[in-house]
């Protein structure tokens, strides 16, 4: 079995593949401050939830946005799993050509690219919606062009509360029309709508640049919430880092 992990700044995602199938997800709050040994005991605890024995974890994948937690991560998979583990970054083998600057690329993008193009030929287009909104598009004969990359929903909600005095934090979800009548309604309208406005527009940019036929996927934590405010997604796909991660390892380690 390979344990996958997409180490991102509010949450990491893990997975746990059997050959080409993800038998288990779990999703936890990023913390910097913990120790390997920490993870350790919180990653085996969930792995024997899902009735999985830690001695069947024969590799290991990790890609993180969190330098702080790079050897953490890197720590906790050889001392606790005995296994030496990939880490994404300058260097690995994607399979694919990239045309971008290569150490300002997140590893987290790479994987998320290469997720989608398993589910469709390019070209595709992805959005991700976690703490940073993030656009990836891969053209048509199969090269990561780049994208784009604007603030999370999530850190435009608290940016909002914390600056404006009289604005207190909302629950973000779907406001029933446009028009708010008092401040709770007026800041969910004008974030989720104003994000489902920057989705729709910035998918038909990238479209006027790669094609209209291009496959565009969801994915991050606020994908399924803005799907029911957008028609731009073909599909959304939570895992999709996951299986990107899985990819690369194959193409590393050969296994």
């Amino acid at each position: 079995m390979l344990l996958a992990a997409d180490i991102g700044n509010t949450q990491i995602k893990l997975g746990v593949f059997q050959g080409e199938h993800l038998v288990a997800t779990w999703h936890i709050a990023t913390d910097s401050e913990r120790l390997a040994d920490e993870y350790a005991v919180l990653v085996t605890n969930l792995l024997q939830m899902d009735g999985i024995d830690k001695t069947a974890i024969h590799g290991a994948v990790y890609a993180s946005v969190v330098p702080s937690l790079a050897g953490v991560f890197g720590e906790m998979f050889q001392r606790h799993f005995g296994v030496s583990p990939l880490r994404v970054g300058v260097g690995v083998k994607t399979g694919i050509r990239i045309q971008y600057e290569p150490r300002e690329l997140g590893p987290d993008r790479i994987a998320v690219a290469l997720g989608a193009l398993r589910l469709h030929p390019p070209p595709v287009i992805v959005v991700s919606l976690g703490t940073a909104t993030v656009f990836e598009a891969v053209s048509r004969d199969g090269v990561y062009l780049g994208g784009a990359i604007a603030p999370g929903i999530g850190v435009a909600a608290d940016a909002l509360s914390s600056r404006a005095a009289m604005l207190s934090s909302v629950e973000l979800a779907p406001p029933k029309k446009a028009i708010g009548s008092n401040s709770m309604a007026a800041m969910q309208s004008g974030i989720l709508f104003g994000y489902a406005e920057l989705i729709q527009g910035m998918v038909r940019r990238f479209k006027d640049e790669v094609g209209d036929d291009a496959f565009v996927v969801g994915t991050g934590g606020w994908a399924n919430l803005m799907s029911q405010l957008t028609r731009s997604f073909d599909k959304i796909d939570e895992a999709l880092s996951l299986y990107g991660l899985r990819q690369l390892y194959q193409l590393n380690e050969g296994s």
